[in-house]
């Protein structure tokens, strides 16, 4: 590939989170869903920065405990699948949807998300304010989110319900012809705008049941603070299992990092432009696998690793690597406590919509790629394991040839936006 080739190429991450509301009465009825996100200059969030307040960092907190158990339901260590989610984006979706709910389904969506002890009025404001602060129209780093709902027309929508997720999460809101054939062209219309042209089609289907669709989609493109040159990428093996591996190129620089190593995994911070951002690469030693590292991934954990990078002079290699992800989360949010929401007669959205109405499919689509230029990181279950930092008195080497996890965290409000495992580089 010539340098401007290389040069071109971009890195990219697509969250697609899709809410669709049915009848109560009616069977689930399966169609595909879409998500997007308007553009930037269009979804009216202000530009001012808002300090982090308390209520923020329970919210920053609630979202990283939810990264991690969601992480921990989607890892299956007996697939050889990659991984690659936003937890924050799909937290941002529901609690959208939490506007709507009442009772038993308010409580339970509360208990999932961690946010039991926040009233609705301070989840709101804290996600506009964090909204806020991941959306800086100044900086080189673009990372956008947006949100919106396509209502359909003739379903009265209860004016509390439309006016929080229009001042609050600056949600577009459409009132849509469901049973006009072209409805769900519209929505791919905008959902390739919003996307840049990433994702031109989601929605393949509408059904007469379908009453909503709540939509939370992000877009990240970020260079690396230091990025690594093209003429130092080299095919080398990557180890996709202990008796396979594959060709694959591995990027590769040296220079002081933050970095973490004990006995289970290695582990370096790389950040981004402005390093507002960073991705956190966790590399299980040798002896040891992904799956083994993936039962000590807890919030506890993480946090405690957190403060125990270090300023280290090394090498490192990572691999060059693209992927799409896509997962129904219906199974997992129910393991996770709100299975109501998915429950005929029982679940209850009367803050919504006077219509007895249910959540029919929660889906998230991503897109990533990772290349010399820049980029975007995974959760489960071992509380209280802890990892003593090794004395590193020499230069490290670190080559990320085999299995990993990463992170993508915002460094300002410690919110983790994206994560992920790779199993098998593309």
């Amino acid at each position: 590939m010539s340098q401007k080739n290389i040069l071109g190429i971009f890195s990219s991450i697509v969250l697609l989170l899709v809410l669709a509301v049915s009848v109560a009465e009616d069977k689930f009825k399966a169609f595909s869903f879409a998500s997007s996100s308007p553009r930037v200059a269009d979804m009216g969030l202000t530009k001012a920065i808002a300090k982090v307040s308390n209520t923020e960092e329970k919210i920053a907190f609630a979202n990283n405990r939810f990264s991690f158990e969601l992480f921990n339901y989607l890892f299956n260590p007996h697939q050889q699948r990659n991984i690659f989610i936003s937890p924050t984006s799909i937290a941002i979706a529901l609690t959208m949807t939490y506007n709507g709910a009442n009772g038993e389904t308010q409580s339970d969506m509360a208990s999932a998300l961690n946010l039991t002890d926040l009233s609705l009025k301070d989840i709101n404001t804290s996600y506009q304010k964090l909204q806020q602060k991941w959306q800086k129209a100044d900086s080189p780093v673009q990372l956008s989110i947006a949100n919106s709902l396509w209502a359909k027309e003739g379903v009265p929508f209860k004016h509390k319900f439309l006016k929080n997720n229009r001042e609050y999460y600056a949600a577009q809101i459409t009132n849509l012809n469901f049973s006009n054939p072209g409805a769900k062209n519209i929505i791919n219309s905008w959902i390739k705008e919003a996307t840049q042209g990433k994702i031109e089609r989601v929605i393949n289907d509408i059904t007469p049941e379908d009453v909503l669709l709540l939509i939370n989609a992000i877009y990240f493109k970020g260079n690396w603070a230091k990025q690594f040159d093209q003429n130092l990428t080299t095919v080398e093996s990557f180890y996709i299992s202990e008796h396979f591996s594959k060709p694959h190129p591995l990027m590769s620089q040296t220079g002081k990092y933050r970095y973490l190593e004990n006995d289970r995994f290695q582990a370096v911070s790389l950040p981004y432009e402005e390093n507002q951002l960073s991705m956190y690469i966790f590399l299980p030693k040798e002896r040891s696998d992904l799956a083994t590292f993936a039962h000590e991934l807890t919030l506890e954990n993480w946090q405690q690793w957190s403060n125990q990078f270090h300023l280290t002079g090394g090498e490192i290699k990572i691999p060059r690597f693209q992927l799409e992800y896509e997962a129904l989360l219906n199974q997992a949010l129910t393991d996770l406590g709100m299975g109501i929401i998915f429950e005929d007669n029982q679940a209850d959205f009367s803050a919504m919509t006077s219509q007895s109405v249910l959540i029919d499919r929660i889906k998230q689509k991503t897109l990533i790629e990772v290349n010399e230029e820049g980029t975007e990181a995974a959760g489960t279950t071992a509380i209280g394991i802890t990892s003593t930092s090794l004395n590193l008195a020499q230069p490290f080497e670190m080559i990320v040839n085999r299995p990993f996890f990463f992170v993508i965290k915002d460094n300002q409000t410690s919110t983790i936006l994206f994560m992920g495992s790779v199993v098998d580089p593309k």
